[in-house]
């Protein structure tokens, strides 16, 4: 649905992006991720056909953004960082005048009108003006602005900063619910966005890609010990000291009475030699899982190993 090719994008001396390229496939939520000054807002508004790349190919619905940027920004919705509001206006007079340029036409138009503000939740706000509503509101209607044409792709630049907690997970659930009829490009830094939306990650750092990975394999991306969480129905004092004799067991903590925090050595597999143990001992074992990578932990491995 989006194939973004060899994108580079020169301001003077400066690579904003250099050497871009990735695929998102039809119904696909990718999360653009990396941290500030990394590049993404410039390759959002390259995607979108907002500005220009130096070099480089998009294409998006197998359109060229710069050969047929009309089909091609046809088939997109764009919520840029700073949603492209009116505060003078109503939500709905607002939404109509966005439909009119998106060329939203016919006995279609009000009913798509209807169906974004019911889909973002801003109904009971069509009348009100948008500069009276709260931050939380905008965002909604700058989404709604997004896909009142019903786009194919919807492209969302840091769509939840600046918002309260409640305001976040609001919008969360809003992307989540549009999820599966669209292709979904979500540009962020902040982590917890990525894990709770996307499917699939691309990480961009000064400009260029250093990793790109679906969610379930990004923690084998980070080297290093296994670690396991046990809990024992056990008190003895001793256990955190036997534990820690087995080979391959690196170090041990004791996270609370009876629960353990268990690091390997080189990524070794112990968990049937240490559940013997367990029973063998008497320890009475209630619990035993890995406690895996998170995403924080992906992130900064590869930001801080890039280029190395």
């Amino acid at each position: 649905m989006i194939e973004v090719k060899n994108l580079t994008k020169r301001y003077g001396n400066l690579v904003a992006i250099d050497n871009v390229s990735f695929r998102v496939e039809r119904g696909e939520v990718l999360g653009f991720l990396g941290p500030n000054g990394a590049g993404k807002t410039t390759t959002m508004r390259i995607i979108t056909g907002y500005i220009p790349p130096t070099d480089g190919t998009v294409r998006v619905a197998d359109f060229d953004i710069m050969e047929d940027p009309i089909k091609a920004k046809r088939r997109i919705g764009y919520l840029p960082e700073n949603p492209p509001l009116y505060n003078d206006m109503t939500v709905e007079g607002y939404l109509d005048f966005i439909a009119d340029l998106k060329k939203v036409v016919g006995k279609s138009k009000k009913s798509k009108i209807d169906l974004a503000m019911e889909r973002c939740g801003i109904t009971d706000v069509r009348k009100r003006l948008i500069g009276n509503l709260s931050k939380g509101y905008r965002q909604r209607i700058g989404i709604a602005q997004a896909i009142v044409h019903d786009p194919a792709v919807l492209v969302l630049d840091e769509p939840t900063i600046g918002l309260d907690p409640k305001q976040i997970i609001e919008i969360r659930q809003l992307i989540k619910s549009l999820a599966g009829e669209r292709t979904i490009v979500l540009s962020t830094h902040i982590l917890p966005e990525v894990t709770m939306t996307c499917t699939r990650v691309v990480i961009i750092n000064e400009g260029k890609i250093v990793l790109e990975e679906s969610l379930e394999k990004l923690s084998e991306r980070v080297e290093g010990a296994q670690v396991l969480f046990i809990k024992t129905n056990c008190r003895n004092d001793g256990i955190r000291e036997k534990i820690l004799s087995l080979p391959n067991v690196s170090h041990v903590t004791e996270n609370a009475s009876g629960e353990f925090i268990i690091q390997t050595k080189d990524a070794a597999d112990i968990r049937e030699e240490l559940a013997r143990t367990i029973v063998q001992n008497g320890w009475g074992l209630l619990e035993m899982r890995p406690l895996t990578h998170t995403l924080e932990d992906v992130f900064l491995k590869v930001i801080s190993t890039e280029g190395e």
